[in-house]
Protein backbone atom coordinates (compact mmCIF):
# COMPACT_ATOMS: atom_id res chain seq x y z
CA UNK A 1 0.00 0.00 0.00
CA UNK A 2 1.37 3.33 -1.04
CA UNK A 3 2.25 6.15 1.86
CA UNK A 4 0.20 9.26 0.05
CA UNK A 5 1.94 11.54 2.26
CA UNK A 6 5.59 11.58 1.29
CA UNK A 7 6.70 14.05 -1.34
CA UNK A 8 8.04 11.78 -3.52
CA UNK A 9 5.08 9.81 -4.17
CA UNK A 10 2.98 12.93 -4.66
CA UNK A 11 5.33 13.99 -7.16
CA UNK A 12 5.07 11.10 -8.71
CA UNK A 13 0.96 10.57 -8.62
CA UNK A 14 1.00 14.35 -9.70
CA UNK A 15 2.88 13.53 -13.35
CA UNK A 16 0.37 10.28 -13.29
CA UNK A 17 -2.29 12.80 -12.93
CA UNK A 18 -1.00 14.99 -15.73
CA UNK A 19 -0.73 11.88 -18.27
CA UNK A 20 -4.21 10.77 -17.53
CA UNK A 21 -5.35 14.39 -17.99
CA UNK A 22 -3.70 14.45 -21.51
CA UNK A 23 -4.93 11.41 -22.30
CA UNK A 24 -8.57 12.00 -21.17
CA UNK A 25 -8.36 15.23 -23.57
CA UNK A 26 -7.04 13.43 -26.17
CA UNK A 27 -9.54 10.79 -26.25
CA UNK A 28 -12.18 13.77 -25.64
CA UNK A 29 -11.21 14.97 -28.97
CA UNK A 30 -11.45 12.37 -30.79
CA UNK A 31 -15.30 11.39 -28.96
CA UNK A 32 -16.25 15.35 -30.44
CA UNK A 33 -15.15 14.14 -33.95
CA UNK A 34 -16.97 11.21 -34.04
CA UNK A 35 -19.67 12.73 -32.97
CA UNK A 36 -20.00 15.46 -35.50
CA UNK A 37 -19.74 12.70 -37.98
CA UNK A 38 -22.71 10.79 -36.45
CA UNK A 39 -20.81 7.86 -34.93
CA UNK A 40 -22.00 7.80 -31.47
CA UNK A 41 -21.31 4.35 -30.67
CA UNK A 42 -17.79 4.43 -32.51
CA UNK A 43 -17.33 7.76 -29.44
CA UNK A 44 -18.51 5.76 -26.34
CA UNK A 45 -16.80 2.58 -27.80
CA UNK A 46 -13.37 3.86 -28.86
CA UNK A 47 -12.77 7.54 -26.90
CA UNK A 48 -14.20 6.88 -23.76
CA UNK A 49 -12.90 3.74 -22.67
CA UNK A 50 -14.42 5.21 -19.06
CA UNK A 51 -18.16 4.06 -20.82
CA UNK A 52 -17.18 0.62 -21.87
CA UNK A 53 -16.45 0.19 -18.06
CA UNK A 54 -19.29 1.36 -16.79
CA UNK A 55 -21.82 -0.93 -18.93
CA UNK A 56 -19.32 -3.81 -17.88
CA UNK A 57 -19.54 -3.35 -14.33
CA UNK A 58 -23.20 -1.72 -14.39
CA UNK A 59 -24.39 -4.95 -15.94
CA UNK A 60 -28.45 -4.50 -16.56
CA UNK A 61 -29.30 -3.15 -13.18
CA UNK A 62 -32.27 -0.75 -12.49
CA UNK A 63 -31.26 1.87 -11.34
CA UNK A 64 -31.83 2.08 -7.46
CA UNK A 65 -31.17 5.24 -5.89
CA UNK A 66 -29.69 5.72 -2.50
CA UNK A 67 -31.54 7.94 0.35
CA UNK A 68 -30.23 11.60 1.11
CA UNK A 69 -29.23 11.40 -2.83
CA UNK A 70 -31.21 14.11 -4.57
CA UNK A 71 -31.65 15.62 -8.55
CA UNK A 72 -31.73 14.19 -11.76
CA UNK A 73 -31.22 10.54 -11.37
CA UNK A 74 -30.58 11.09 -7.96
CA UNK A 75 -26.53 12.11 -8.91
CA UNK A 76 -26.71 15.52 -6.55
CA UNK A 77 -25.28 14.13 -3.64
CA UNK A 78 -24.74 17.15 -0.95
CA UNK A 79 -23.01 17.15 2.52
CA UNK A 80 -23.66 20.18 4.59
CA UNK A 81 -26.87 22.33 4.85
CA UNK A 82 -28.55 22.25 2.03
CA UNK A 83 -30.03 25.24 2.14
CA UNK A 84 -26.29 27.11 2.22
CA UNK A 85 -25.93 30.08 -0.16
CA UNK A 86 -22.53 28.31 -1.82
CA UNK A 87 -21.79 25.17 -3.31
CA UNK A 88 -18.06 23.88 -3.08
CA UNK A 89 -18.21 21.68 -6.23
CA UNK A 90 -15.86 18.42 -5.54
CA UNK A 91 -14.96 15.80 -8.72
CA UNK A 92 -12.92 12.90 -7.54
CA UNK A 93 -12.20 9.19 -9.12
CA UNK A 94 -12.54 6.66 -6.42
CA UNK A 95 -8.87 5.67 -7.33
CA UNK A 96 -7.43 8.77 -8.21
CA UNK A 97 -3.94 9.09 -6.50
CA UNK A 98 -4.30 13.22 -6.07
CA UNK A 99 -7.91 12.92 -4.76
CA UNK A 100 -6.54 10.74 -1.69
CA UNK A 101 -3.59 13.41 -1.07
CA UNK A 102 -6.23 16.36 -1.74
CA UNK A 103 -8.45 14.51 1.10
CA UNK A 104 -5.65 13.55 3.80
CA UNK A 105 -4.64 17.41 3.27
CA UNK A 106 -7.04 19.34 3.18
CA UNK A 107 -10.69 16.95 3.43
CA UNK A 108 -10.90 18.04 6.84
CA UNK A 109 -10.81 21.81 6.41
CA UNK A 110 -12.85 21.56 3.62
CA UNK A 111 -15.59 19.25 5.92
CA UNK A 112 -15.44 22.00 8.70
CA UNK A 113 -16.23 25.05 6.14
CA UNK A 114 -19.24 22.88 5.43
CA UNK A 115 -20.04 22.24 9.04
CA UNK A 116 -19.69 25.80 9.84
CA UNK A 117 -22.16 27.01 7.43
CA UNK A 118 -19.98 28.46 4.70
CA UNK A 119 -21.36 26.41 1.94
CA UNK A 120 -22.70 23.21 1.16
CA UNK A 121 -20.41 20.57 -0.73
CA UNK A 122 -21.24 18.94 -3.92
CA UNK A 123 -19.77 15.17 -4.99
CA UNK A 124 -19.37 14.02 -8.49
CA UNK A 125 -17.76 11.23 -8.94
CA UNK A 126 -16.10 9.82 -11.98
CA UNK A 127 -14.78 6.19 -13.01
CA UNK A 128 -12.65 7.17 -15.61
CA UNK A 129 -9.71 5.34 -14.18
CA UNK A 130 -10.90 2.00 -14.96
CA UNK A 131 -10.96 2.97 -18.55
CA UNK A 132 -7.46 4.52 -18.60
CA UNK A 133 -5.73 1.79 -16.31
CA UNK A 134 -8.24 -1.41 -16.65
CA UNK A 135 -9.92 -2.68 -14.06
CA UNK A 136 -13.40 -1.68 -12.14
CA UNK A 137 -12.05 -0.24 -8.96
CA UNK A 138 -13.54 3.09 -9.03
CA UNK A 139 -17.05 1.51 -10.14
CA UNK A 140 -17.08 -1.03 -7.70
CA UNK A 141 -15.92 2.12 -4.69
CA UNK A 142 -19.15 3.87 -5.89
CA UNK A 143 -21.62 1.78 -5.69
CA UNK A 144 -20.15 0.90 -2.06
CA UNK A 145 -19.83 4.83 -1.82
CA UNK A 146 -23.80 4.72 -2.96
CA UNK A 147 -24.53 2.09 0.00
CA UNK A 148 -23.34 3.91 2.53
CA UNK A 149 -25.38 6.95 1.29
CA UNK A 150 -28.10 5.25 1.53
CA UNK A 151 -27.64 4.66 5.45
CA UNK A 152 -27.01 8.38 6.13
CA UNK A 153 -25.07 11.28 5.12
CA UNK A 154 -22.91 11.29 8.12
CA UNK A 155 -22.18 7.28 7.08
CA UNK A 156 -21.43 8.43 3.95
CA UNK A 157 -19.38 11.00 4.43
CA UNK A 158 -17.10 8.90 6.93
CA UNK A 159 -16.60 6.05 4.43
CA UNK A 160 -15.51 8.61 1.59
CA UNK A 161 -12.98 9.99 4.45
CA UNK A 162 -11.68 6.04 4.88
CA UNK A 163 -11.80 5.46 1.28
CA UNK A 164 -9.22 8.07 0.76
CA UNK A 165 -6.88 7.89 3.70
CA UNK A 166 -3.35 7.15 3.88
CA UNK A 167 -4.33 4.06 5.38
CA UNK A 168 -6.73 2.21 3.17
CA UNK A 169 -6.60 4.00 -0.53
CA UNK A 170 -4.18 1.81 -2.80
CA UNK A 171 -2.42 2.61 -5.66
CA UNK A 172 -4.12 3.58 -8.35
CA UNK A 173 -2.63 0.52 -10.71
CA UNK A 174 -3.55 -3.02 -8.56
CA UNK A 175 -7.51 -1.89 -8.95
CA UNK A 176 -8.20 -3.24 -4.88
CA UNK A 177 -10.94 -1.16 -5.05
CA UNK A 178 -12.77 -3.65 -6.67
CA UNK A 179 -12.37 -6.36 -4.23
CA UNK A 180 -15.59 -5.94 -1.89
CA UNK A 181 -14.32 -7.76 1.16
CA UNK A 182 -11.70 -4.82 0.99
CA UNK A 183 -14.51 -1.80 0.25
CA UNK A 184 -16.42 -3.71 3.69
CA UNK A 185 -12.96 -3.63 5.74
CA UNK A 186 -12.54 -0.01 5.34
CA UNK A 187 -16.16 0.47 6.35
CA UNK A 188 -15.47 -1.48 9.32
CA UNK A 189 -14.09 1.97 10.83
CA UNK A 190 -17.33 3.65 10.09
CA UNK A 191 -19.87 2.66 13.19
CA UNK A 192 -23.05 3.09 11.09
CA UNK A 193 -22.07 0.97 8.60
CA UNK A 194 -19.81 -1.92 10.89
CA UNK A 195 -22.27 -4.97 11.37
CA UNK A 196 -24.59 -3.65 8.88
CA UNK A 197 -25.89 -6.40 7.03
CA UNK A 198 -28.31 -4.24 4.27
CA UNK A 199 -25.07 -2.19 3.52
CA UNK A 200 -22.75 -5.32 3.41
CA UNK A 201 -25.49 -6.66 0.91
CA UNK A 202 -25.92 -3.45 -1.04
CA UNK A 203 -22.39 -3.73 -1.52
CA UNK A 204 -22.08 -7.24 -2.50
CA UNK A 205 -24.92 -7.36 -5.07
CA UNK A 206 -23.95 -4.21 -6.45
CA UNK A 207 -27.53 -2.51 -5.70
CA UNK A 208 -26.40 1.25 -6.53
CA UNK A 209 -24.59 0.08 -9.52
CA UNK A 210 -26.83 1.69 -11.78
CA UNK A 211 -26.58 4.47 -9.73
CA UNK A 212 -22.99 4.51 -9.86
CA UNK A 213 -22.97 4.22 -13.90
CA UNK A 214 -25.04 7.49 -13.67
CA UNK A 215 -23.11 9.42 -11.62
CA UNK A 216 -20.45 8.71 -13.62
CA UNK A 217 -22.36 9.57 -16.58
CA UNK A 218 -22.68 12.72 -14.51
CA UNK A 219 -19.21 13.29 -13.91
CA UNK A 220 -18.58 12.76 -18.13
CA UNK A 221 -20.92 15.30 -18.76
CA UNK A 222 -19.59 18.23 -16.64
CA UNK A 223 -16.19 19.36 -18.71
CA UNK A 224 -14.27 17.98 -16.22
CA UNK A 225 -10.89 17.04 -17.24
CA UNK A 226 -9.27 15.63 -14.39
CA UNK A 227 -9.52 14.95 -10.62
CA UNK A 228 -9.18 16.29 -8.22
CA UNK A 229 -11.08 19.51 -9.32
CA UNK A 230 -12.79 21.99 -7.04
CA UNK A 231 -15.33 25.13 -8.28
CA UNK A 232 -16.71 27.15 -5.87
CA UNK A 233 -20.23 28.16 -6.91
CA UNK A 234 -19.14 27.89 -10.21
CA UNK A 235 -16.08 29.32 -9.89
CA UNK A 236 -12.56 27.31 -10.84
CA UNK A 237 -9.89 26.88 -7.63
CA UNK A 238 -6.94 25.46 -8.70
CA UNK A 239 -6.31 23.41 -6.05
CA UNK A 240 -3.61 21.33 -7.39
CA UNK A 241 -0.60 23.90 -8.90
CA UNK A 242 2.98 23.44 -10.52
CA UNK A 243 4.77 23.14 -6.99
CA UNK A 244 1.54 20.55 -5.80
CA UNK A 245 -1.41 20.62 -3.77
CA UNK A 246 -2.94 23.84 -2.36
CA UNK A 247 -2.42 23.69 1.22
CA UNK A 248 -5.54 23.86 3.50
CA UNK A 249 -5.24 27.06 5.30
CA UNK A 250 -4.36 28.41 1.81
CA UNK A 251 -7.16 26.91 0.20
CA UNK A 252 -9.70 27.93 2.89
CA UNK A 253 -8.18 31.22 2.60
CA UNK A 254 -9.07 31.39 -0.91
CA UNK A 255 -12.45 30.68 -0.49
CA UNK A 256 -13.41 33.00 2.06
CA UNK A 257 -12.14 35.71 -0.06
CA UNK A 258 -14.03 34.43 -2.89
CA UNK A 259 -17.32 34.31 -0.39
CA UNK A 260 -16.45 37.56 0.68
CA UNK A 261 -16.22 39.26 -2.57
CA UNK A 262 -20.00 38.26 -3.29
Amino acid sequence: MSNKNSWENKSSARERLKEEREKQAKREKVRRQLIAVGSVVAALGIAAGVAVAVTHSGGSKSLTVPASATGAQGTTVIYGNPNAKHTLHLYEDPRCPICAVFEQQDGQAVLAGANEGKYKIQYTFGTFLDGNLGGTGSMNALNAIGAALNVSPDAFIKFHTAIYSAKNHPDERTDKFSDNSYLLHIATEVPALKNNTAFQNAVKNGTYSGWARKMSDSFNSSGVQGTPTAQLDGKQLNVVTNTGLMPAAQLMQSIDQQIGAK
